[in-house]
């Protein structure tokens, strides 16, 4: 890296930590301070219940308080990654960082606990003494061999889980890795001779892993500083000791010889090219050191071709991230209560990263990590961090794993409905999503995607092949999919998983084309305008498909403008019975659903267009298990403007009133009036609507669109939908915005049989 660069990125990052507030953390409170009773309940008199029930018996401190979520991370700054031993104060930044990432990969709360205490027996005492505040302890950089005499004791003495992260959390990625890269080597633990460098807490902690998983003892050979560790060096410590080899002093390059796997946990270029050239066919190579490993990848693979090789750099493939690990053994471990983090909840930690990424990539870690090939092999031995899947797969099997072996003090009842709660902490769609997915496995439904060229719809099919009974239909280039397939690193095949529409060259052509101008004939569509519709216009085909029976429902809209497409699926499947009334939004917003229309189809709906909206709104928020609240918004409220929307407003209202509506609508009021249930009722005390409304239904969709992407942009809201209603399920069309994730969820809306829902 040029020095400009380096300066450029050390002013990026302080900059980062000055601003807008000095560090990377902030409490909140996670309960209402709004008045007198809230203060009574907080503190006193009302908190005594609480206290009163953890002194009758300790375990109610995970239900009343927020012991059972938080983690401390301690460290008296002695081992610093790459700085060494800088003091606890100078720490604080990576400790305030490791707290951050608990936070956003497994949603733990964490405390960063700097302590000034370098002898390691007060420093176990000063950690031991904080076990009544914290579920967990990540003990972090602390010099070796203190940390081992730390951890010791506090496990030893404390009744919640320690675990040193240097040590025990780079031994489990480094485990995985080594699980798939002997995998992909066609070697086993067994079989292989082992050649580390380090004898620090992370090296001494992969070798007794790698012991674990299989890799015999006389097998593994340990250099440091000095060279080779061996019987009666003297310069040496106990953990050292425990892997001496021989009697005699050796250096590295003696002993590389033949060697399947080396494990660098030291310093730069300490591996040379002369020495990879020495070891084992398809050498494993693990050249952790940081910032520069203890040789590059280009230069090992100048020798060995073959090699496979991971680094700690997130530059390069096959990056030993510890964040992989810590925060979902941290997640599974408190979520049972667990009083240690044991053996077998550390290997099946490892089975579940290794086994995650021997399975297909996730669409969110392909978006997040653009450009790389995330196929399993050589170049891709573990998963990212930002794969969402970790959370469940990891931390369940942890959970698991902590159950099993009688550590766990409040076992779950149901494993599965636990992997689905970590789901949907990831997957904010998960839960309200749910009953649509299980309505959607009654039947069996085929499914045409117009843009089945698109990598997101690539990636939808291929859940909807492993998560629903649906068979996807794509039409695009048979050698245009197949290319993508292919570098996606995606596992479904045409004729096999999916069905193929070749616009080019399908030998429905003919049907297809004719079929389209029978219906278009008096509409200005003449033969040869048909032909070449059915060469180009997907969405014009996937129409024609389901027109003719051969699927039940299309999607599209990954591209181009939302009523282009509305056109032609108007065109072939409109009629009376049939016909679009409007686009619904679902808005997932920390508070809960929300429901927005009309966001596209009629810019300016008259009142009978409203009307059909609402009843239309209130028939699919059903679909996902939700009691209808429908507010009709507008700038007059209940009547005091005389304006265009608030017209047409209430208008719609006298038109729904007319019957029985089997749910709760009113109107016409502002979005403020919906959405409070206070405001509304000083304004409008006689409301029909019980609390907050869950619909917002607009007078335009200028107003309905804006909010949606007002939600979107500054409320974190995810988005599933747009929802086209009022096609009997035909026909969806997204935006191009949507995510493969969003792609599946209108996949399992379309793939819900119409009888269902109304």
């Amino acid at each position: 890296m040029s020095e400009d660069r380096k300066d450029g990125l050390r002013q990026e990052a302080l900059f980062y930590h000055e601003h807008p507030r000095p560090g990377k953390l902030e409490i909140r409170a996670t309960k209402p301070l709004a008045n007198g009773r809230d203060l009574s309940r907080a503190y006193s008199p009302g908190v005594a219940e609480a206290c009163l029930e953890i002194k009758d018996d300790a375990v109610n401190a995970a239900r009343y308080t927020a012991r059972g979520n938080l983690v401390a991370v301690v460290s008296n700054g002695s081992a610093v990654l790459g700085l060494g031993n800088i003091g606890a104060l100078a720490s604080k930044p990576v400790m305030e960082g490791k707290a951050v990432l608990f936070k956003k990969f497994a949603n733990i709360d964490c405390f960063d606990i700097e302590v000034n205490e370098a002898d390691p027996e007060k420093l176990a005492d000063i950690v031991c003494a904080l076990e009544p505040t914290f579920g967990a302890i990540n003990l972090e950089d602390i010099k070796a061999p203190d940390c081992f005499i730390v951890e010791q004791l506090c496990r030893e003495r404390m009744g919640i889980p320690v675990f040193h992260d240097d040590q025990h959390g780079t031994a489990i990625v480094v485990g995985a890795a080594a699980t798939n890269a002997l995998h992909v080597a066609g070697k086993s633990f067994e079989e292989i001779k082992v050649v580390s460098t380090g004898g620090g807490a992370a090296g001494i902690a992969c070798l007794n892993m790698l012991l674990k998983l299989g890799v015999k003892r006389e097998n593994v050979w340990l250099c440091d500083i000095d060279g080779l560790v061996y019987e009666g060096r003297g310069n040496s410590t106990p953990q050292k000791d425990a892997y001496a080899q021989g009697t005699e002093p050796k250096g590295l390059g003696d002993v590389i010889e033949g060697a399947d796997l080396f494990l660098g946990l030291s310093g730069p270029g300490v591996l040379t090219q002369e020495m990879v050239g020495r070891m084992a066919d398809r050498p494993i190579i693990f050249a952790l050191a940081n910032p520069t490993p203890e040789i590059l990848p280009d230069m090992a693979r100048e020798v060995a071709p073959d090699a496979i090789i991971a680094t700690g750099r997130s530059d390069f493939p096959n990056q030993v991230n510890n964040v992989l690990c810590f925060p979902f053994i941290f997640r599974g471990a408190l979520d049972v209560g667990a009083t240690e983090i044991n053996d077998e909840m550390q290997l099946a930690c490892i089975d579940g990263i290794a086994a995650l990424a021997r399975a297909t990539t996730s669409a969110e870690a392909a978006a997040a990590y653009q450009g790389e090939q995330l196929t399993f092999g050589p170049d891709y031995l573990i998963p990212k961090p930002f794969d969402p899947r970790l959370m469940a797969v990891v931390a369940g099997a942890v959970a698991e794993a902590a159950m099993t072996s009688g550590v766990a003090t409040r076992p779950l009842d149901d494993l599965d409905a636990y992997r689905a709660k970590l789901n949907q902490s990831v997957f904010r769609s998960a839960l309200i999503m749910r009953p649509v997915f299980e309505a959607a496995a009654t039947a069996q439904r085929s499914l045409v995607f117009a843009e089945g060229e698109d990598e997101r719809v690539l990636r939808a099919a291929q859940a909807m092949v492993q998560e629903t009974t649906d068979k996807p239909i794509l039409i695009g280039r048979p050698d245009v999919i197949d290319a993508r397939i292919e570098r996606a690193g995606l596992v479904i095949r045409p004729g096999q998983d999916f069905d193929l529409v070749n616009p080019e060259n399908d030998p429905r052509y003919r049907d297809y084309w004719e079929t389209y101008h029978t219906i278009m004939a008096r509409r200005g569509v003449s033969p040869d305008l048909a032909r070449a519709i059915m060469r180009t216009n997907t969405t014009a085909i996937a129409a024609v498909m389901v027109h003719r029976g051969e699927a039940d429902s299309l999607i599209c809209g990954t591209f181009g403008q939302y009523l282009w497409h509305l056109n032609y699926i108007q065109q072939v499947l409109g009629n009376e019975s049939c016909h679009p009334i409007g686009a619904l939004s679902l808005m997932i917003l920390e508070e809960g659903p929300l429901f927005v229309a009309d966001t596209h189809v009629h810019p300016t709906p008259t009142p009978e267009q409203i009307a059909e909206t609402v009843i239309g709104c209130a028939r699919h928020i059903q679909r996902f298990g939700v009691e209808p609240k429908i507010a009709l918004c507008s700038g007059s409220q209940f009547g005091n403007l005389d304006s265009d929307s608030g017209r047409r407003m209430r208008a719609a209202l006298d038109l729904l009133d007319a019957e029985a509506r089997p749910f709760v609508y009113e109107g016409e009021m502002h979005v403020d009036a919906a959405l409070d249930p206070d405001l509304r009722a000083r304004i409008f005390p006689n409301c029909r609507l019980d609390g907050a409304a869950n619909a917002l239904v607009f007078a335009s969709t200028d107003a309905a669109g804006a909010t949606r992407n007002i939600l979107k942009t500054r409320a974190n809201g995810l988005e599933v939908g747009p929802i086209l209603m009022g096609m009997g399920n035909r026909a969806h069309i997204v935006t191009p915005s949507i995510t493969a994730r969003g792609l599946l969820n209108i996949s399992a809306l379309a793939g819900t049989p119409v009888s269902l829902y109304g």
